[in-house]
């Protein structure tokens, strides 16, 4: 018999203050979610999001007063050299042993731009993300690195190893992304979309060659009312419904509010699962682990968690395991 899917919690940076997240975390874990996951981000996607905390600071916290296992999504290579992102991951693994992953993606533009290098284009991006997977991991087994390429590292070493070292897990957005990570990647992590999209990519993955577990991010809104429903993700993730190269080239939450100003409700469901009804949020759910994910993180895209944390916890997550 195969394991059951886990259900964890995804905490968001873009939209809630950094105290109150870390509280909502620790709600989550008391209401039954099993794990954790959270967003890295230097710049929301919309002002009406309007949060950035720094994800590596929060984690400590959260590692330290929760006992889930917490992952995030990162990229390497321009906001982060790959050295320091690989002593950040290191020193989470070491104080939190066996609680901590993460994925390796080649980052969005309102992200990056901070720093003032031009932002390459993604052919390139993907190059440099493989240079600095390879860095990383590297250094978390405790060599001395130089490499000289689309990233630069100097005589590098860690003198703060972890122990098991941290997965590095391979985001995918599309299905040639997920047969390109199936080369380095200790694990896939995407997005909700159709389920027969999702096990396409699940097979992209595994007929590549790539092994460790599937985990699934799923954007969701749940209100009382559908109406409440409705509004909660088209405030919150209306700037999130579109594909490359808009989401990844944009450079400022102002830019993605211009760009999606005539967004619809409709367009939002495409991205969220909406919806007042706790079974057909449980319908769904079961129908993504049934496509094969190990771990499902669920992502309600309002900006207030309890009522959803809470109502999840007592009748959405124990459904969905005794199923």
């Amino acid at each position: 018999m195969p394991d059951p899917t886990r259900w964890g919690f995804h905490a968001s940076h873009e939209q809630i203050p950094a105290a109150q997240l870390l509280a909502d975390a620790q709600r989550a874990e008391e209401a039954g979610f099993e794990m954790a996951m959270c967003s890295d981000h230097f710049s929301p996607w919309s002002r009406r999001q309007g949060q950035s905390a720094f994800a590596w600071s929060w984690l400590g916290a959260a590692l330290a007063t929760t006992d889930l296992t917490w992952g995030t999504v990162s990229a390497p290579g321009q906001r982060y050299h790959p050295a320091v992102h690989a002593q950040a991951i290191a020193t989470l693994g070491a104080l939190f042993p066996g609680r901590f992953w993460v994925a390796l993606g080649s980052g969005e533009a309102s992200n990056e731009h901070v720093t003032g290098d031009r932002w390459p284009p993604k052919e390139v991006r993907t190059r440099r993300l493989e240079e600095c997977v390879e860095v990383i991991r590297r250094l978390l087994d405790g060599e001395e690195v130089t490499h000289d390429g689309l990233v630069t590292v100097d005589r590098a070493r860690l003198w703060e190893l972890a122990d098991p070292r941290p997965r590095l897990v391979g985001p995918a957005v599309s299905l040639e992304s997920a047969a390109r990570v199936a080369a380095w990647s200790e694990g896939m992590v995407t997005v909700n979309q159709p389920v027969e999209k999702l096990r396409e990519k699940v097979a992209a993955y595994r007929d590549a060659g790539g092994t460790g577990p599937l985990a699934l991010q799923v954007h969701l809104s749940w209100a009382p009312t559908e109406d409440e429903a409705e509004s909660i993700a088209h405030d919150q993730w209306r700037s999130n419904v579109f594909g490359e190269p808009v989401a990844w080239d944009l450079e400022t939450a102002e830019a993605f509010d211009i760009v999606s100003e005539d967004v619809t409700v409709e367009q939002v469901r495409t991205v969220v699962d909406v919806s007042s009804d706790l079974s057909r949020h449980r319908d769904t759910l079961a129908s993504y682990a049934d496509a094969g994910f190990d771990e499902i993180y669920l992502h309600h895209v309002g900006q207030s968690q309890e009522r959803f944390i809470d109502t999840f916890g007592e009748h959405v997550l124990p459904a969905l395991r005794g199923a």
